[in-house]
């Protein structure tokens, strides 16, 4: 298990000013609290996270217990290593993962099962002059967000059940309890290049995601994960809260959770809201909102 990056109760950033108009941009005031444990049956932490400003990301590591544990540490590292502390966006985000497949292509020397790793996230980035989080998701780790006490899966597993249900063969609920629910058709390492899904949200003052491996969705139904989060308490506690539940629903993995508060987002100079709803044709890889 790698640990990037602690919980913070407040961060504060300014964007960058409108060109030619000499003040300052937008003020973005931010929030996070992180927390990770073993479980109950696991005998090692395989999952990391990296939780530091401008990026967020969950890894749950696949191939046994240190080299589960080493393919996640290389995504988060290179992470860490290639995002700077500024805005970044997804072309950084896949040299990262590029670089980190090339890592785990080395773990993975003389282990005949392979090793490989999901990765889910956000990291915050512009366009237009506007803060987004650039949503990315290779696996089935998971990204929520809740906002107006609704919760919602942004990323959109790469799991044989979420093929089924695609396909109209199971129900959601099925898919949970299915008996290849841990199958997944996408990961970073196994021999082969990473391909990520993105997704481009508009920051919305008063939102939260959710950053989490399927430790925390095996044992938590989409329900009580909305409780926790329409709870309103601090991101760091709602964190710690979360993992405490899944461990006593059964803690059957590893369990890591990211969650990430929208505390303000205001422009200085006129003192106004620059706050955005969610645009709910967001799609994969769209690099800005679907029109």
């Amino acid at each position: 298990m790698t640990e990037i990056g602690t919980s913070t109760d407040e961060f504060v950033v300014t964007l960058p000013g409108a060109e030619g108009d000499g003040g300052p941009g937008a003020q973005l005031r931010l929030s996070w609290g992180a927390a990770t444990d073993t479980g109950h049956r696991r005998s090692a932490n395989e999952d990391s996270y990296i939780a530091r400003w401008p990026i967020f990301a969950v890894a749950d590591g696949m191939g046994g217990h240190s080299a589960g544990d080493l393919a996640s540490a290389a995504v988060v590292t290179r992470l860490d290593e290639q995002i700077p502390d500024g805005f970044s966006g997804q072309e950084v985000v896949d040299t990262a993962l590029g670089l980190a497949t090339d890592d785990i292509d080395e773990i993975s020397i003389g282990r005949e099962l392979g090793v490989g790793t999901t990765v889910t996230g956000a990291v915050v980035t512009l366009h237009a002059g506007d803060a987004y989080f650039s949503v990315f998701n290779i696996g089935d780790s998971r990204v929520y967000q809740f906002d107006h006490n609704e919760l919602r899966q942004v990323s959109i597993d790469h799991s044989l059940v979420q093929e089924m249900v695609d396909a109209g063969l199971i129900d959601r609920e099925q898919a949970e309890n299915h008996p290849e629910s841990n199958v997944i058709t996408r990961a970073v390492g196994f021999g082969a290049p990473p391909v990520a899904d993105y997704w481009m949200l508009p920051v919305d003052v008063g939102s939260r995601l959710l950053v989490c491996s399927d430790g925390l969705t095996k044992e938590l139904s989409d329900e009580r994960i909305r409780v926790h989060l329409a709870a309103g308490l601090p991101a760091r506690q709602t964190a710690d809260d979360l993992v405490a539940e899944a461990l006593a629903a059964g803690g059957r993995d590893n369990v890591t959770t990211i969650v990430l508060d929208v505390v303000g987002y205001m422009r200085d100079s006129a003192g106004e809201s620059s706050g955005k709803t969610i645009d709910e044709s967001t799609s994969p890889r769209s690099g800005v909102p679907a029109a």
